[in-house]
């Protein structure tokens, strides 16, 4: 279709599929929330473009991603950095990837750390890291012409089933999950990350015909077990390990699992959803619920990859569901941007799809944020989408809450000590708190110390990496984002993601200073 007639289609099904009560509808603008975009490496689907690209066109092509997702106010990158038992970082655990260098186990040429240069443009940009490992999926294919000598399909044959076209880890090994959580403390251990993430791939999806044949695992460890509650303790025994590793070197770093959409089908358990689907504890032997129940995560984020309305499957249903069955963690939404004009169920073409499930979650409070697969399909395409969550939805910036166990009062309040203005910009210095380890620095505006409110998502002017030196974190920040405000407010936001008390300054006359304490009935 000529980009004319796209655009004349666009405009056509917004006015006949809900332009007036979708403009009508007051738009929620929450300064609280999760704002994640999943960047898939496996066979290039999003990042790098493809497989072998030269260093400085694949750090290019980062870049634009987090350049594009910055201005729609994300705040959250899920990056793939393990899919098939390979590694986007230099490891001894790992070949380096097929799908970073075009040839499995060579390294980056001109050399450098992939994923540690990947965290650190993230989190120049504001953005949490999320690095997301695939840890059961040993291969996408059956050719091992393409696989690295170093590959745990030489190194240990004996770890993988064979199962449709692909190989895996079993999971019922001991010495596959010792193995697997080495790889996943190594990361914790050697990288600045905000949070492990796992997505849908726990015992792999039914393929017809085909048997998983973990017979002999069954027979060796099932301890008279049925076959199904065998395979789910061994998914639920590697979660509750992953979790207490993690925590035991860096009580800050997340642990989040993004499951397929449906626990049970309601014809299975009356607890299950009004849902006829595949579903996480029949058929993929993972059990979220218990996950939830023993605080071994700290978000779960659904796959809600269905229209508002599907028959079998709907979202607006499940939302409901996850919202009234979750505990102890953050619910974050996982939404199919990659649906968009390209599915069987003919609702992903009215362009008003995704903003409306944005706004129907949000009627949840304990719903708080979205994440969406994948990041390509809002960059240079679906732009009549993107324009009306840049100017909706997503109009203004976020903060991540802290998660429900990672949530504590930040003692350190922030204290200026110095301020300086030229034609350019603001420079600001604050004082390095005592008991705090700080990630950033929330930078709000107003007319008038009384009118910056810190609640409010629009005074946020930006949200700064904090780099300390010498005791002092320093920033600065263009004339033109903050000349139209009179006073300003500034918090810091720790490694928890727990935000601190403000501290305000008056920054067109005397920068005069307020104790953070000072009564404010806007705040």
């Amino acid at each position: 279709m000529h980009k004319n007639q796209h655009v004349l289609y666009s405009i056509i099904l917004l006015f006949f599929f809900g332009l007036q009560s979708y403009s009508q509808e007051k738009i929620m603008h929450p300064k609280n929330e999760f704002r994640g975009v999943w960047i898939a490496t496996v066979v290039n689907i999003d990042w790098p473009k493809t497989a072998g690209d030269n260093v400085e066109k694949e750090r290019a092509d980062y870049l634009e991603i987090l350049n594009t997702y910055q201005k729609l106010n994300y705040n959250a990158v899920i990056v793939q950095i393990r899919s098939v038992g390979d590694a986007f970082y230099p490891s001894e655990l790992a070949p380096w990837s097929r799908f970073l260098t075009g040839k499995e186990g060579q390294a980056p040429n001109p050399y450098y750390d992939t994923l540690e240069w990947m965290i650190e443009e993230a989190h120049n940009r504001g953005f949490e890291f999320h690095a997301w490992l695939n840890p059961y999926r040993a291969t996408f294919d059956l050719n091992k012409n393409l696989l690295s000598p170093n590959h745990d399909l030489f190194k240990h044959p004996e770890w993988m089933i064979e199962y449709g076209g692909k190989y895996y880890y079993d999971p019922a090994l001991p010495e596959v999950q010792t193995h697997l959580t080495k790889v996943i403390k190594e990361v914790v251990d050697k990288y600045d990350i905000d949070a492990i993430h796992f997505d849908d791939y726990f015992y792999p999806y039914a393929v017809p015909g085909k048997v998983f044949n973990d017979t002999a695992s069954y027979k060796k460890y099932g301890s008279g077990l049925s076959l199904a509650d065998w395979r789910r303790a061994n998914v639920s025994n590697f979660v509750h390990t992953i979790s207490t590793t993690i925590k035991a070197s860096k009580p800050w770093v997340q642990f989040g699992i993004s499951p397929f959409g449906v626990w049970r089908n309601k014809s299975m358990d009356p607890r299950g959803s009004e849902t006829q689907s595949t579903s996480n504890y029949d058929d993929l032997y993972a059990d979220p619920v218990l996950w939830m129940d023993q605080k071994w995560i700290d978000y779960i984020m659904p796959q809600l990859y269905w229209s508002m309305n599907n028959p079998r499957a709907s979202y607006s249903k499940l939302v409901k569901w996850w919202a009234e069955n979750s505990n102890n963690t953050a619910v974050y939404i996982g939404h199919a941007s990659y649906k968009i004009r390209g599915d069987g169920d003919k609702s992903w073409n009215y362009i008003n799809e995704i903003p409306t499930q944005i706004n129907f979650a949000r009627s949840f409070k304990n719903v708080s944020g979205s994440a969406y697969f994948s990041a390509k399909w809002f960059m240079g395409k679906n732009f009549d989408i993107v324009r009306l969550l840049e100017e909706n939805q997503y109009k203004y910036p976020a903060l991540p809450n802290a998660v429900p166990n990672l949530k504590r009062i930040i003692i350190d309040n922030p204290i200026f000590t110095e301020f300086t203005k030229d034609s350019l910009k603001y420079s600001f210095k604050i004082k390095s708190p005592l008991n705090t380890k700080v990630r950033y620095i929330v930078l709000y505006g107003g007319e008038h110390i009384s009118k910056v409110n810190t609640n409010d998502a629009e005074k946020i002017i930006a949200k700064i990496r904090a780099v300390e030196k010498d005791g002092v974190i320093s920033f600065t920040i263009p004339v033109e984002k903050i000349s139209q405000y009179k006073a300003c407010a500034v918090t810091f936001i720790d490694y928890f993601a727990n935000e601190s008390s403000p501290a305000f300054a008056d920054i067109k006359k005397s920068f005069k200073i307020y104790s953070p304490a000072q009564p404010n009935e806007n705040r």
